[in-house]
């Protein structure tokens, strides 16, 4: 059996004491985004389970599309990635 190796960390601990592993990222091939899986990646990255050039490379995502993920996260909450929330959360 062959074991595949990956660069970084395993798993990390979120700050609520969870943790988070590669499996809870979500596939590869996601083509729909809803805002739990939007949130996951913007954990991941800024938990450093995974960088932000590996999640723009596996997701095909634009720089400015993970950064405006961030700031949403970072401004309103995870609530503020559902497409819905859009004009209510836009500056």
């Amino acid at each position: 059996m062959y074991i595949r190796r990956i660069k970084g960390p395993h798993a990390v601990t979120l700050p609520d004491g969870t943790q988070m592993t590669r499996a809870d990222l979500p596939s590869p091939t996601t083509r729909r985004w809803v805002a739990s899986r939007k949130a996951a990646v913007v954990r991941a990255v800024e938990h450093g389970l995974i960088s932000a050039t590996e999640a723009m490379d596996i997701w095909t995502l634009s720089e400015e599309e993970l950064t405006s993920w961030k700031e949403a996260v970072a401004n309103h909450g995870e609530a503020a990635l559902r497409a819905t929330a859009l004009q209510r959360y836009r500056q």
